[in-house]
């Protein structure tokens, strides 16, 4: 005999709330662009693409490319770094460098300039960084 009142949909044993957080998770699965994802597109391939002149980036500074989604930094005399320009906190873009320091203006998120680690909350994860090398004038994802 069938119990009542136990919320388990007829023939499977689980509740309401169980078919409906499967459901979400199949949602999600099929849709991940709106799923915890902030809507954030697609990154394209960025091996072996000039992705900013060396020029264009100061000493202790940067510069964002916003259709790349990267961040390029100069925190020393010929040194270059890239990044993600996307704060690992809540997905905001990132601004311009300045003074060594990759800033979020959404929360208020600090990364170093020369790691892309979080330096000041509410963000805890690094920025994604990608191996750079210089090529003439052209800064190339290795």
């Amino acid at each position: 005999m069938p119990e009542t009142g136990s919320g388990a949909e007829p023939g499977t044993g689980f509740g309401r709330r169980e078919m409906l957080g499967a459901a979400g998770v199949a949602a999600c699965g099929l849709a991940l662009a709106g799923c915890g994802g902030g809507g954030a597109k697609a990154q394209p391939s960025l091996k072996g693409k000039v992705i900013a002149k060396t020029a264009d980036v100061p000493v202790g500074g940067g510069k964002v490319i916003e259709d790349l989604q990267v961040v390029v930094t100069q925190p020393t005399q010929g040194v270059f770094m890239a990044f993600s320009s996307i704060c690992t906190h809540k997905g905001c873009a990132v601004s311009t460098p300045k003074d060594n320091v990759i800033r979020c203006a959404c929360h208020g998120s600090e990364f170093a300039a020369d790691s892309g680690k979080a330096t000041k909350g509410p963000a805890s994860a690094p920025l994604t960084s990608y191996k750079v090398r210089v090529e003439g004038d052209g800064i190339v994802v290795a």
